[in-house]
């Protein structure tokens, strides 16, 4: 797995300075006013920062942007990063900004001169999201990446608020790693034993082969994997930080490749069906966020595993299955397999579990894309208060997330002639009718979030926070509404 860029924070010394040999990273206020730190690298360079704040070019940068200034006078260091940065900067745009300045700076080591910049944790945590890199499967020498140094005013209260903000950078850099293997590395297998080494951060994991979900009645996920030679799995994933409060549940799609089955997809653009488990990943991420940091919350994180493959075993177009509910399923489409996975791994997180609330995250439905592109994920719900806490943890992480609608009229277009429900409901409102089916799988007063993150689990092109390919998208959300809302006092 790939590690994370790993920040050394120091007291602010401004001696260190003039003798450091990797990049300075520097921070300027639009109007050009420096700290401490600034007005020491200005005189070492003889005024090198002054001469471009009082520029023609300082003022046409957008604020977050950054300038390199080049093999100044007076210090060792080999460019010095400016940052255009405002003390009233939200979280975001703190977080986008040092992963701007990452991006200056590249591999070579880099020292940054936070001073005393209160969200120092947030820019650190852009710059380390932007170092990632996947690659597992590169061969030759690669230049190691360089080291990270954060010259801070207050060292003890840097590193206390890294330790979260650092969390959930590991926990997203997890997602990415997963959501970014090839299907033939990371089978439900592969998938599995991963998960299972989190217990060594202090989580409760847990597995149920095939031979258990046939005792539970699980022929909709079951239906789903049967044309695969890999077995379908259900991982759980325990956290019990918390006191003997209810859990909170997150249910996650993991369907390793999706050919499809027999309602085979075009062969443009199948490569990419490498990130259909991308729900699962973002759970896994999510889990792992909240034990390294030790939540005081209990949250239990389940998802589901399978392949959809079209061999002579695979469920065709037509078949009925009955899911663990006991509700029958005509399976019109084998490509719309993801909620057929979902629908028992979320009856039995509420059977088992008996939670607060449950969200599921799944890239879902490609109707989804064309409704939000890929600037926003969207959700749809039950619960007006769970909405609104989910709305508020995306916007105050950065992560777009948009409410659809779902109601009575949805769910007639999923009514089946030979079954209970039918997996389709034709063209229409694709994604609202994919959530109509989940909800149908959802107990009475049970606040509830189905979260499609088609659009925005991985990428052609590079992100602000990251290259192309996986984004890692909602870890950073969903362990913000735990922390905001589920945490023991």
């Amino acid at each position: 797995m790939t590690a994370a860029l790993t920040p050394s924070f120091i007291e602010t010394d401004p001696n260190l300075i003039h003798g450091f040999e990797g990049n300075l990273v520097m921070i300027l206020s639009p109007e050009g006013r420096m700290n401490t730190l600034g007005r020491r690298v200005n005189k070492l360079s003889g005024g090198a920062l002054a001469r471009l704040a009082e520029s023609s070019v300082f003022e046409e940068m957008e604020e977050g942007s950054t300038k390199a200034l080049d093999f100044l006078p007076g210090i060792a260091a080999t460019a010095v990063i400016v940052v255009k940065l405002g003390k009233r900067a939200d979280h975001a745009a703190v977080r986008r900004a040092g992963a701007a300045a990452r991006r200056s700076a590249g591999r070579a080591d880099a020292m940054v001169l936070a001073g005393t910049l209160k969200t120092a944790d947030a820019f650190v945590q852009g710059f380390v999201l932007a170092a990632y890199e996947f690659t597992a499967h590169k061969t030759g020498d690669r230049k190691e990446a360089g080291s990270l140094t954060v010259m801070v005013g207050d060292k003890p209260a840097a590193e206390a608020a890294w330790v979260a903000a650092g969390a959930a950078t590991e926990g997203v850099i997890f997602t990415r790693d997963l959501v970014n293997e090839p299907a033939n590395v990371l089978t439900t297998v592969a998938f599995a034993d991963r998960l299972l080494a989190l217990e060594e951060h202090g989580l409760h994991v847990s597995v149920l082969e095939e031979k258990d979900m046939e005792q539970l009645g699980m022929g909709a996920l079951l239906g789903v994997g049967q044309g695969s030679p890999s077995p379908s799995k259900i991982v759980v994933m325990e956290w019990n930080g918390g006191r003997d409060e209810a859990p909170f549940c997150f249910a996650g799609k993991g369907v390793v490749f999706d050919t499809g089955g027999i309602s085979l997809k075009p062969a443009g653009g199948m490569k990419d069906m490498t990130m259909d488990m991308g729900g699962a990943g973002v759970v896994a991420g999510v889990m792992k966020t909240l034990a390294l940091r030790k939540a005081r919350a209990n949250v239990v994180g389940l998802v589901g595993l399978v392949e959809n493959m079209p061999d002579g075993h695979a469920q065709r177009p037509g078949d009925v299955v009955t899911s663990m509910k006991g509700t029958t399923i005509e399976v019109a489409n084998t490509d719309a397999e993801g909620r057929l996975v979902l629908a028992d791994v979320l009856h039995y997180a509420q059977e088992t579990y008996k939670p607060a609330g449950v969200i599921n995250i799944a890239t879902l439905t490609g109707a989804m894309v064309i409704a939000l592109g890929h600037e926003n994920a969207g959700f749809f719900s039950n619960s007006d208060d769970l909405s609104k806490k989910l709305a508020k943890a995306a916007a105050d992480t950065g992560e777009g997330a948009w409410r659809l609608p779902v109601g009575p009229g949805y769910h007639k277009q999923i009514e089946s002639r030979v079954a209970d429900i039918m997996n389709v409901g034709g063209r229409p409102a694709g994604s609202i009718t994919a959530a109509a089916f989940l909800e149908c799988f959802i107990h009475d007063g049970m606040p509830w979030c189905h979260i499609d993150i088609a659009g925005v689990a991985s990428l052609k092109s590079a992100t602000p926070l990251g290259p192309a390919g996986a984004t890692g998208w909602g870890v950073r959300a969903l362990d913000r509404l735990i922390a905001d809302n589920y945490e023991a006092v």
